[in-house]
């Protein structure tokens, strides 16, 4: 019975990876493609965005730009739908 305590940080490590990977996880933008009206360097020029890529510490996901925009911050649920 004294060596089941130093297993008892098993049981809540489990349901945090549980939750983590369950739940989603987030995903920062890293890069974008966008039309750029004949002015791509100018940084006030109106774009429309056509795709988005979004990245984590495990992986990468591509989608399409919702509504010609991308946000900073995304959660994606497992297999890359959000």
């Amino acid at each position: 019975m004294r060596f089941v305590r130093f297993f008892l940080w098993v049981v809540p490590l489990a349901v945090v990876l549980l939750l983590w990977n369950g739940a989603g996880s987030l995903y920062v933008i890293r890069n974008y493609e966008f039309l750029n009206n004949g002015d791509p360097y100018n940084p006030f020029a109106t774009r429309y965005y056509t795709s988005c890529t979004f990245t984590n510490f495990r992986d990468t996901v591509t989608v399409p730009a919702r509504g010609g925009r991308c946000g900073w911050i995304r959660v994606f649920w497992a297999g890359g739908a959000s």
